[in-house]
């Protein structure tokens, strides 16, 4: 799955233009990396959502047990990949059916954070057991919420391409070819909210996200890691 927003909904995050500038590398513009997906992925769809956003993806090389899915309700648009262990009991929770799936279910979740505020986004992430990483977008609000299982099971990435444009996929190799240095690996159990200003841990919200930066060798240009007594470092 994939998802590039301008910066006209996203800030590029200051640490990854900071490693691609320390580290300067090959890059390619976000509809050129669109363009590679699509043409890389058998059967792959691809989605423009207004002028700034624009999702794809594909069931090829899907896993049985961590399917991706895809849904639009209410102009909330959902990407999703993995699978929810406690999903019934959340069916429950948000008054779905039980013909209602993962991906549906999230969105129903985050029109719940938006609409209920100030209901925590974090409560909303935190209560999903299972492994997953998800990308939605609010076409109305044009607000983006992004997360990832707490153990990292389901791969996510995020990097910069050559037009500044944020990409997040589930295929580092991907981003690597489109974004260079400019490039890390989502930290897991983290989430990412342009309604709460950016990257935050749902485990412990209030403790602060610093980016380290790698090593010239290493693939990632940046490390995220969450400070204080629960750490999720990113690794490759």
């Amino acid at each position: 799955m994939l998802g590039v927003f301008s910066s006209a909904i996203v800030s590029p995050p200051d640490e990854l233009v900071a490693a691609g500038s320390r580290t300067p590398s090959p890059k390619i513009t976000a509809a050129a990396l669109v363009n590679r997906f699509v043409q890389n992925n058998g059967n792959a769809v691809s989605v423009q959502v207004g002028d700034h956003a624009q999702l794809a993806y594909s069931h090829s090389n899907e896993s049985a047990l961590q399917p991706r899915s895809f849904a639009v309700k209410d102009e909330i648009f959902c990407l999703f990949e993995g699978a929810l262990d406690n999903l019934g009991s959340l069916r429950q929770q948000y008054g779905l059916p039980k013909s209602a799936n993962e991906v549906l279910l999230v969105i129903e979740a985050y029109k719940a954070l938006r609409d209920r505020a100030p209901y925590p986004p974090n409560h909303v992430v935190g209560h999903l057991s299972g492994n997953f990483a998800f990308i939605v977008f609010d076409k109305s609000t044009s607000t983006l919420f992004v997360a990832s299982d707490q153990y990292g099971k389901v791969p996510l990435s995020w990097g910069i391409t050559a037009d500044g444009y944020v990409a997040f996929a589930d295929d580092a190799e991907l981003l690597k070819g489109a974004c260079g240095k400019s490039l890390a690996s989502f930290p897991q159990g983290c989430f990412y909210s342009t309604a709460v200003g950016g990257l935050r841990s749902y485990e412990n919200p209030k403790n602060k996200i610093t980016a380290i930066p790698a090593p010239e060798e290493e693939f990632w240009g940046a490390t995220f890691k969450v400070e204080g007594p629960a750490v999720f470092a990113a690794t490759k």
